[in-house]
């Protein structure tokens, strides 16, 4: 298997961010090692550096799913970025997956090109649970990566890793990353830490799993424009504000560009009981108001009768929307 290029590689971690709901921008450097990114998201901008290897069969006809990075071009001990986190990876190129690697167990080795392993069985896994864990006999956690938690990992690695020691941690991470239920009382036997990363982990497990199911529904194209472009966004149709009312579940979800997203979050627009986009009048005269109303004719001339899934059982489902109407103060 050839390695991926040093361009793919790169690609394949900003593809990832902004798959993560980030964005990120290389900083430019004659190295291939450590990659130096700047990342945005949600308000929070910081450097990252990563080491990022193609992930290869290992070669031992004894460990047939053993894959490796192998660790060339680079000094010992690996430098660490002083403003932000530094993660370990390695780039599954025909999966389009990464493996995550505990950067403080690998930063020191002696002269040559060190290897570091990870059952492939895990980063498969990982399609289907966006994170999936292989723990060797050392208590040492390789980390099978979907490209959407990917930027979860970078800020939380070092806290993942940790769980590799902790057999009840562990099991929890296994069980939120295949979205079962997890009762307080297992979580409450956790140190404080570990309890916040296993709750963190579910939570973005079951919104990964919403954004994929909503997107997958409307074949990946905003339901007023029907516009592709690797930009659409699974929306709530009653947000998660809302409170407990709000579940992820398909008939609570819609999918959206990101500024019709944004508007329908605001409440700008919305959608009413026959499944039409609709202007919000009042909205829009508090606009008018304001001399802010730039554009509005245009974004108004897609509205009307959404896009729907070939599903009906995948519709927007009426009581949703009642009730976001109900929490915006819409009708």
């Amino acid at each position: 298997m050839p390695a991926a290029s040093q361009q793919e590689v790169t690609q394949a971690v900003l593809d990832s961010m902004a798959e993560s709901g980030g964005v990120g921008l290389i900083v430019p450097d004659t190295r291939p090692n450590p990659r130096r990114c700047l990342v945005a998201s949600q308000g929070a901008n910081f450097p990252l550096w990563a080491y990022v290897w193609t992930l290869t069969p290992g070669g031992r006809p004894s460990l047939p799913h053993e894959y490796r990075i192998q660790m060339t071009s680079v000094d010992s001990p690996l430098a660490l970025n002083p403003q932000g986190p530094t993660v370990l990876l390695g780039y599954e190129r025909n999966l389009r997956m990464f493996a995550g690697f505990d950067l403080h167990r690998h930063r020191s080795f002696t002269v040559g090109s060190p290897s570091v392993q990870i059952d492939v069985r895990t980063v498969r896994q990982a399609l289907q649970d966006g994170f999936a864990y292989d723990r060797k006999g050392n208590d040492e956690l390789a980390i099978g990566i979907r490209p959407d938690h990917l930027l979860f990992y970078c800020q939380h690695s070092a806290q993942l890793h940790a769980a590799g020691s902790d057999a009840a941690a562990l099991t929890l991470l296994h069980r939120a990353s295949r979205l079962e239920d997890i009762p307080a009382g297992d979580l409450a036997v956790l140190p404080r830490e570990r309890e916040r990363i296993v709750g963190e982990v579910s939570r973005l497990a079951r919104a990964a799993n919403f954004r994929t199911q909503v997107l997958h529904a409307y074949g990946q194209r905003c339901a007023v424009t029907r516009a592709q472009l690797r930009l659409i966004e699974a929306a709530h149709i009653l947000p998660v504000a809302a409170g407990p009312e709000s579940v992820d579940v398909i008939g609570n979800g819609i999918a959206l560009s990101p500024t019709y997203h944004a508007a329908f979050d605001r409440g700008l627009i919305y959608l009413d009981e026959n499944l039409e986009m609709r202007l919000n009048a009042e909205q829009a005269r508090n606009l008018r108001a304001i001399d802010q109303d730039g554009g509005l004719a245009v974004f108004e001339a897609s509205l009307g009768r959404i896009h729907l899934p070939p599903d009906r059982h995948q519709w927007p489902t009426v009581h949703f929307i009642r009730q976001a109407n109900g929490y915006r103060n819409i009708g």
